[in-house]
């Protein structure tokens, strides 16, 4: 079984914005060209169009609909390896291939030690592990390790692949461990949680949680007002507008 650092000299991590994902897919089809080779779009590796297509993904994003406040809303669920601080996928590992480095805090696999068992998704709560048909050997989400060190890549690509490739700035990457990182502030401030915190794990990734939604910006009487006298609705529009700041 493979034991973990005592502490780590940092905890790097994503920080992820429930409010402000979009669901478009860009973190995981990036992630899956960067990682895997695969299509950039969201398809399987093999039999993509077929009865039964298949492939390794690293990030996947799940969508719920709920009420927040009252008021339905579609909130979009990205999810990966959380790089936890007392990763259970680690301690199973019967050969040492999954392993969490002591310098920064990353939960790797080496695919040259690993022998597909599954011990590691079967331990994983979060089902961030995924099996490689193709390799033979289990897989998950690296925080780009290989983009993050390169010092050959400009230093704004000095991210995870699905940082980068965000839209909406969902997504941010940092050393979680520094209460004074940009990723530490933002949690902070935002009220950020962990995914199923009562397993113990203590992922190292963040959620931000949806934010309450804003008021309306025509209240429902003054709308109905507006629309049933048309011939001055713009008139009434600016008087409710200019009862509204106070005029």
């Amino acid at each position: 079984m493979t034991d973990l650092p005592v502490s780590t000299g940092k905890k790097l991590g994503l920080v992820i914005d429930l409010d402000t994902c979009v669901g478009c897919h860009a973190c995981v089809t990036s992630c899956k060209e960067w990682n895997t080779g695969g299509y950039s779009a969201p398809l399987g590796d093999h039999d993509p169009y077929g009865g039964d297509p298949n492939g390794a993904w690293l990030n996947r994003v799940h969508s719920y609909e709920m009420k927040i406040e009252g008021r339905d809303r579609t909130v979009h669920f990205p999810r990966s390896c959380l790089h936890c601080e007392e990763p259970a996928c680690v301690t199973v590992c019967p050969t040492g291939a999954s392993y969490k480095r002591a310098e920064d805090g990353i939960v790797l696999v080496n695919p040259d030690t690993c022998i597909g068992c599954k011990l590691c998704s079967w331990a994983c709560p979060y089902g961030a592990r995924e099996y490689d048909h193709d390799d033979g050997v289990m897989k998950k989400c690296t925080l780009c390790v290989d983009r993050i060190y390169n010092d050959t890549l400009p230093e704004e690509d000095r991210v995870p692949a699905c940082v980068r490739a965000c839209p909406t700035g969902a997504r941010a990457f940092g050393d979680l461990g520094d209460p004074e990182s940009e990723v530490s502030r933002t949690v902070a401030e935002r009220g950020g949680f962990d995914l199923l915190q009562e397993f113990g794990y203590k992922p190292v990734n963040k959620y931000l949680p949806p934010r309450a939604p804003a008021e309306a910006a025509v209240a429902p009487a003054a709308a109905e007002e507006i629309v049933a006298a048309p011939r001055d609705r713009l008139e009434r529009l600016f008087a409710w507008v200019d009862r509204r700041m106070g005029g």
